[in-house]
């Protein structure tokens, strides 16, 4: 298996860490509240163990989202228009090769170094990467070095990776620059 390496360009600039502020607990809580009534129904007897569980998960959610984290719904939909059709037209080249009499494979791993700060953004961008048929973050380095495997290394992987990750950031408020 052969390896190709590339090197992201944005610059990065850390954020003190801040507490998260008791509306967002309390707004985050009554959305994991809501979610429990949804999922178990509005049992009365039930509504003790959802109101602790909705606080544990508002507790939770404080420390693995951070109140600074948040999306932008305009980069969340030019995100969706982008990677949806873009799944579809690789999971059916996948699809192509598996079915074919010789597998036009030529599989291998590309090292790509992601801009990204390590963290939940970085994270979140190797799971959204991962939903692409044809490519798989396997490893992550501390120095945001990226270990992909993908089905052919003809492909322009490396150049579809930095265009993934471009299009991940803008669906963060602060553009992923703050992991």
């Amino acid at each position: 298996m052969a390896t190709r390496r590339h090197e992201g360009s944005r610059e990065t600039a850390p954020m003190p860490d801040s507490p998260t502020p008791r509306h967002v607990l309390l707004t985050r809580g009554a959305g994991f509240l809501v979610l429990w009534l949804v999922l178990m129904g509005p049992a009365l007897k039930d509504l003790p163990v959802g109101i602790v569980a909705a606080a544990a998960a508002a507790w939770t959610s404080a420390i693995l989202w951070p109140a600074r984290g948040g999306l932008s719904l305009p980069g969340m939909l030019r995100f969706l228009v982008r990677f949806l059709p873009q799944s579809v037209a690789a999971g059916l080249d996948v699809a192509r090769r598996a079915f074919a009499p010789i597998p036009p494979l030529q599989p291998g791993f590309v090292t790509y170094r992601t801009a990204l700060p390590a963290g939940m953004a970085r994270q979140a961008c190797c799971a959204v990467m991962s939903l692409q048929p044809g490519k798989l973050p396997v490893a992550a380095e501390a120095d945001g070095t990226l270990h992909i495997h993908c089905l052919d290394l003809r492909e322009p992987v490396a150049e579809q990776l930095a265009a993934d990750e471009a299009a991940f950031c803008e669906t963060l408020q602060d553009g992923g620059r703050n992991g």
